[in-house]
């Protein structure tokens, strides 16, 4: 039988106690994985998670990996592609932060600037040459919708995808023509089952872990470089960009 085309049958997730990523882990073992390894602090819920992905039939691995640790990405990640090829990296961590307090904090600002952006640029790079390295291979980099245009309610957390989304597409346009696929998802807000009511369950534009790893698995099938979820976002975000400033604060974003 024909391998499915773009699905990896090994998987590294940077962030492995992420809602998303998990979902995505979860469905790409039901079709062709069989190998992933889950990068975080260690704690309950990062064990929790990679026994939940045994029990799929996955052969799963946890690694000790601090985003806020760059000087140790090098060789902490070393040692997973040591083990063997990486189909798929997923770059899943980050942290949202609460906008209200961390305005007046500015080393928890600082904190979420360095894990967003610094962490991530970091272990990008590295999961970059090693997917050089050996020829092939997909790094999957989840960014937000909040990198399109800085709203008052989450500046803070949308300037360090803001960065993110633009270090993720200058390096897939400078591994373009190596074997190494990079490729940039930008989920509206998140939804989470079991967490507190939020406005994203009001909003048609929200969507949940389930959704963002479907269209994950779609646009690997078929190579894309950029991803929305959902999909209307492109088309919104792309009317809200060119809005004039002044109107735009007056918007309830």
């Amino acid at each position: 039988m024909k391998d499915a085309p773009g699905l990896p049958q090994s998987l590294l997730i940077l962030g492995g106690t992420s809602e998303i990523a998990l979902a995505t882990a979860r469905r790409l073992v039901t079709r062709r994985t069989h190998t992933v390894w889950l990068a975080g602090r260690p704690s309950p819920r990062l064990e929790a998670a990679a026994e939940q992905l045994r029990g799929l039939g996955a052969d799963t691995r946890t690694v000790a990996f601090d985003a806020l640790d760059p000087a140790d990405h090098e060789s902490t990640l070393g040692k997973v592609f040591a083990e063997g090829d990486v189909d798929t990296v997923l770059l899943a961590f980050g942290l949202t932060g609460d906008q209200a307090r961390d305005e007046s904090d500015p080393v928890a600002a600082a904190t979420i600037a360095a894990t967003n952006y610094t962490g991530a640029v970091s272990a990008g790079l590295v999961c970059a040459q090693a997917l050089q390295n050996q020829g092939h291979g997909s790094l999957v980099v989840l960014s937000s919708v909040a990198a399109e245009r800085a709203r008052r309610t989450d500046f803070i957390y949308g300037s360090s995808k803001a960065g993110l989304d633009t270090f993720t597409q200058g390096l897939g346009d400078a591994l373009h023509g190596t074997g190494v696929h990079v490729m940039l998802v930008r989920p509206g807000q998140v939804r989470v089952a079991g967490a507190p009511g939020t406005r994203a369950e009001r909003t048609a534009l929200s969507t949940t872990p389930e959704a963002v790893a479907t269209a994950i698995e779609a646009a690997l099938r078929r190579g894309a470089e950029s991803v929305w979820v959902p999909g209307a976002l492109r088309l919104v975000m792309s009317a809200l960009r060119h809005l004039p400033r002044a109107v735009f604060r007056r918007l309830a974003l």
